[in-house]
């Protein structure tokens, strides 16, 4: 099955000289759920913005099921959703009038039970008489994502979609993108909450200074750059780690009371035995083992930081 997204060599430079994407190329699945990360000023919001038609690239391509989001700019922008960062609603329009009013703008025939449903899905029924401008900030990032959904798109952007929100709506947030996903929707959301991004994508891309670090299969990537870190709590202090476990590259802490060894996830589940006899023949004396995986975050950080 061809991408359902497809970016070519895409660039872009600003008037000011300021290059916010170089050479950037990379496909998105149908139906996957990708996440976007990287820090602020990376490249995210230009790139989202290039494939949804609100700014032109300076230089490659990009096509949405098959189209040029620039020849075929109707086309592409049709199948798309996106809930940006900024809030940018009419202050005094009722919820349902200016979900509704979304759908129209994209062409499609009015359906009161369709949004009607929307607004149910993300707890705004309740409020859809309201204006928008008697609501809280979380309700009006809701209403931000129903304008997104209003006219039944194939992909989805969030930008950012639970930065500054409340507990409840990311929670909501995270059960309507497993609904859409059931129903074929692609999902593509950029986020600081790197938690998220590990409990819901089927792949991630990481982006720094407007280069592709790397887009890869989430649970791959945590095979291959992920690590565990064994801990091992000293009944005496120790100076130095004795020649007799040398073979096994242990760090001793700066405090003498911890042995610590790292490796590759996957494996070592034999290295741990042969280590752990090896200190208990060495005369060791340790009360306590203690293990930590390597996060998502851990990764992320570590790719930032071979990249500055």
């Amino acid at each position: 099955m061809a991408p359902i997204i497809s970016i070519n060599s895409l660039s872009k430079t600003y008037g000011n000289g300021f290059k916010a994407l170089d050479d950037v190329s990379f496909d998105i699945e149908q139906g996957e759920i990708l996440a976007l990360l990287g820090p602020n000023g990376a490249g995210k919001t230009t790139l989202i913005s290039i494939i949804c038609g609100i700014t032109n690239p300076s230089d490659g391509q990009v096509t949405v099921s098959g189209h040029d989001v620039v020849r075929d700019f109707r086309k592409t922008r049709a199948e798309i959703g996106l809930v940006p960062q900024e809030l940018t609603t009419d202050m005094f329009e009722t919820v349902f009038n200016t979900v509704s009013f979304s759908r129209g703008l994209h062409g499609k025939k009015p359906d009161p039970a369709y949004i009607e449903q929307i607004l149910k899905d993300l707890s705004l029924y309740d409020k859809r008489n309201n204006a928008l401008r008697e609501l809280s900030g979380g309700m009006k990032r809701r209403v931000l994502i129903a304008k997104a959904l209003s006219h039944e798109p194939r992909i989805l952007f969030l930008d950012e979609p639970t930065a500054g929100v409340d507990v409840a709506l990311r929670k909501d947030m995270w059960q309507l993108v497993e609904r859409l996903r059931k129903t074929g929707v692609t999902i593509i959301l950029t986020t600081h909450y790197i938690e998220e991004a590990q409990e819901i994508a089927d792949r991630v891309g990481v982006i720094n200074k407007g280069k592709l670090l790397l887009v890869e299969e989430k649970n791959a990537l945590m095979r291959k750059l992920g690590r565990k870190q064994l801990t091992i709590q000293l009944l005496e202090r120790m100076d130095a780690i004795p020649e007799s476990l040398a073979s096994f590259a242990l760090t001793l802490s700066a405090d003498g009371k911890e042995l610590v060894y790292e490796y590759e996830l996957g494996s070592g589940d034999g290295e741990i035995a042969k280590l752990l006899l090896a200190i208990e023949t060495a005369g060791i004396r340790f009360d306590d083992v203690s293990t930590r995986q390597t996060s998502l975050e851990d990764i992320f950080v570590s790719l930032i930081g071979e990249a500055a």
